[in-house]
């Protein structure tokens, strides 16, 4: 079964859920060290996206001049 990709607003509001969360000690170790890993995983995902979108919008505007 394919993971569900996620969106980058997604990605965002879940980076931001867990951020608050660490902030409020919140989390057992275990549970950090979890949620570590997925927002390492959610920057990625987010950093992909930007660079994606700034690839997409630099090769529309040199269509535009060209």
């Amino acid at each position: 079964m394919a993971a569900k990709k996620i969106s980058y607003s997604e990605a965002m509001a879940e980076i931001e859920e867990i951020l608050e969360k660490i902030e409020n000690e919140e989390l057992d170790v275990d549970e950090l060290a979890e949620k570590v890993k997925r927002v390492s995983v959610l920057l990625k995902t987010c950093k992909d996206k930007l660079t994606k979108t700034n690839e997409q919008v630099e090769q529309i505007l040199k269509e535009m001049e060209g």
